[in-house]
């Protein structure tokens, strides 16, 4: 239902024109000598944020009172001007006027919002001094103030000196503990606020409801929604809202939209916005498109926090095009400039594919104003495409614009650092992530093990794991993939019961790298029955990335035919993914049958790709088909397909070196492949019946002549 339209009349320049006829008719009558009815209109001013008029109203008031001097600090506080209230505070002080409950009540909740607890605790001395720590409203306010200001054990200190403490003071110690995520104290505080006999509001259940965030507490959720109805305030906009992203976080997005289907005729921008954001955590992509449009239909205007999430929801390549034609809407409607929306829009076209990082570039230069995430979200993307100089390269200029350098900036560095193996670079960032107070993040210790770990240094990966708290499946997974990839499947295994016993939450990514130490030791048996025992076991659903792990676990173990059967048994379509996987087995195994119709359904799912090409290529030469392979060659050339030369790295005197196949651009180029042909040659003398000659007919195959180069250039 819409408002009536008499209540969409009053709107601020109306009101404000109520003001001025009613300030005109006092002036005319002589009545503003009445401090009442001056009073009076000077709230009236304040309430519209005139507060140049009502300053001068008030300078003419002749006879003041505390409520007049109230009103004015009200008025500032409300408009966001906390210096100029506690000024209006000392000029009362100095006019001999008395401060009361409500003078504090209106500073200190300009504090709160300010979150300026030096300021409300110097105020915290004068209430105790005037006497007014058992005041109501001074006391609510004060427990408010510590409570924004997270600190709880001084909000409940006040609490407890509270005579009678109503539901506002109850309401603001929830909210307290809630914010800094102690869910035992909220609730208990909720259980204490029922017996004493005061009644919950939409104020008490909205901020326990955002200490429902996980599949664990959706009977709790469902429990606290009881009492909502039961309380009479399920209509009730905020609770409605809050909710709606409980359900969502509870997993169970079929209560969500229940939730808000029952609010038809009060929803608000925030209830349509919860609604979207549960869609798109749920990956119900196309539902969240359709919320979109649906809300505009009936007249609600997107903001900010819409756009940015619905762009987030446009990476797929199947949605690419909706990106696109957001990215235009934007434009349209002149918000290209917000950072927010500017960060979305960089963040979708990385994450859309490798060749969009261009645009993404583009709409980085043109920002005039860039934040913290506009830089790390392009130091993300060059590290995540393996653009790996260019990251260190916009690291240092990060730093050399004094661009705050956190958990997200440090992570991505030492990832590309790993990639490149600059050991001695990755361990000068190293340091300047403990001289900044980030070693123990979890992000950046996740990060400084998989660079250990890469470059064979499990021991300093360990360290960099003890380091951690370890409460969080962030470092463990890290170090599980560590030990697995480095030949160490049995610790690694070690590492995940562990972690199951010390109780840290496992995730799926988790059962990847568990499912990876079986590939690796191959252990088949154990690592089938860990997909088989995912979701009955552990709640987790198997994602593609697990049925790819375990074809690699098949296919290594050479049983081809148990591992096309998997694929077929999936309960989704299989991806590129799991088929490039099957492929590389077929190739280990020689099945060139299997190999040819899986390459047809790689063809066909990325017919650009030329992964798929050069492995059926290799496979095609391992079994001497060069008739076929010919073919194959001939086809890439048809379609347009390169292989996209391999690269290499290496480390001298802290200067990292890239060379890629057939590279002429370093300035010791002639003398490199100088040492690359005499390296050539005493390979080809040192043993020429091992299948070497095999590999020196590839060195001229246009498709394959990446290896032995960076071989020897790595060597080099």
């Amino acid at each position: 239902m819409r408002r009536p339209l008499n209540s969409l009349i009053q709107s601020s320049a109306y009101a404000f024109y109520k003001v001025l006829t009613t300030h005109c008719h006092a002036l005319k009558l002589g009545t503003l000598a009445d401090v009442y009815t001056a009073n009076k209109i000077l709230n009236a001013y304040t309430r519209c944020k005139e507060l140049h008029i009502a300053r001068k109203l008030f300078d003419e008031i002749p006879h003041r009172d505390t409520v007049s001097w109230n009103t004015m600090i009200g008025g500032f506080v409300n408009c966001g001007n906390l210096e100029t209230a506690c000024k209006i505070l000392k000029n009362m002080r100095r006019c001999d006027f008395d401060f009361d409950g409500y003078s504090f009540g209106s500073l200190l909740k300009g504090v709160a919002s300010a979150y300026r607890l030096e300021v409300g605790q110097q105020l915290h001395s004068m209430v105790i001094k005037m006497g007014y720590e058992e005041n109501v409203y001074a006391g609510s306010a004060l427990l408010d103030m510590y409570a924004k200001c997270e600190k709880v054990e001084d909000a409940y200190t006040v609490f407890e000196y509270l005579p009678e403490p109503n539901s506002v003071s109850w309401n603001a110690l929830i909210a307290g503990f809630s914010k800094v995520g102690d869910r035992s104290t909220a609730f208990w505080l909720l259980h204490c606020m029922e017996k004493e006999g005061v009644r919950a509001e939409d104020g008490t259940f909205a901020p326990l409801l955002t200490l429902l965030d996980d599949i664990e507490f959706y009977k709790l959720t469902i429990q606290i929604h009881g009492k909502i109805v039961k309380h009479g305030l399920a209509f009730d906009n905020t609770v409605s809202n809050a909710m709606i992203t409980a359900y969502s976080e509870c997993g169970s997005i079929r209560d969500a939209r229940k939730v808000f289907d029952g609010a038809v005729g009060m929803r608000d921008l925030v209830t349509w916005n919860s609604m979207l954001a549960a869609y798109l955590v749920h990956e119900e992509e196309e539902l969240g498109f359709q919320l979109f449009l649906d809300m505009q239909r009936l007249g609600f205007e997107p903001d900010i926090y819409t756009y940015t999430s619905i762009l987030s929801a446009c990476f797929e390549k199947a949605h690419k095009s909706h990106g696109q034609s957001l990215h235009a809407v934007v434009i349209k409607r002149g918000l290209e400039f917000l950072v927010p929306i500017s960060n979305a829009l960089i963040a979708m076209y990385i994450k859309s594919n490798n060749t969009s990082m261009g645009e993404a570039l583009k709409l980085f230069e043109s920002m005039e104003l860039k934040d913290r995430v506009s830089w790390n979200s392009i130091l993300t993307g060059f590290s995540q495409i393996g653009l790996n100089e260019d990251a260190l390269k916009l690291f240092g200029q990060m730093r050399s614009l004094m661009v705050e350098i956190d958990h997200y900036a440090f992570s991505a560095v030492l990832r590309s650092c790993a990639d490149l193996a600059t050991l001695q670079l990755g361990r000068q960032v190293h340091v300047l992530a403990i001289k900044s107070g980030f070693e123990t993040n979890d992000f950046v210790a996740s990060a400084l093990i998989f660079l250990y770990s890469k470059c064979g240094i499990i021991e300093d990966a360990r360290k960099s794991f003890e380091e951690t708290p370890n409460d969080t499946s962030i470092a463990w997974n890290s170090l599980i993939f560590g030990y697995a990839q480095n030949g160490q499947g049995s610790i690694a295994l070690d590492l995940f019961f562990l972690m199951r016993d010390r109780k840290v939450r496992l995730d799926h990514i988790t059962f990847v790298a568990v499912l990876t130490a079986c590939s690796h030791i191959g252990l088949v048996e154990e690592g089938l029955n860990f997909l088989k025992s995912m979701e009955s076991d552990y709640g987790i659903p198997p994602r593609m990335e697990h049925y790819a792990c375990a074809v690699d676990l098949l296919g290594r173990a050479r049983r081809l035919g148990e591992a096309r059967t998997l694929i077929e048994s999936m309960p989704f379509k299989p991806d590129a993914m799991v088929w490039k996987t099957l492929l590389g087995a077929c190739r280990v195994c020689g099945d060139i049958e299997l190999a040819t119709q899986v390459a047809s359904h790689l063809l066909e799912l990325e017919p650009e790709e030329h992964c798929t090409y050069v492995l059926l290529s290799h496979l095609y030469g391992h079994l001497r088909r060069w008739d076929e392979k010919a073919n194959l060659t001939r086809l890439m050339r048809e379609r347009g397909v390169k292989k996209v030369p391999g690269w290499s790295w290496i480390e001298i005197k802290n200067q990292v070196h890239a060379f890629n196949a057939e590279d002429q651009s370093h300035p010791l180029c002639k003398e490199i492949y100088q040492m690359l042909g005499e390296l050539m040659e005493e390979i080809t003398w040192l043993d020429t019946d091992t299948g070497l000659d095999a590999l020196i007919s590839d060195f001229d195959e246009p498709c394959e002549s990446c290896d032995a180069k960076l071989l020897s250039a790595g060597n080099f």
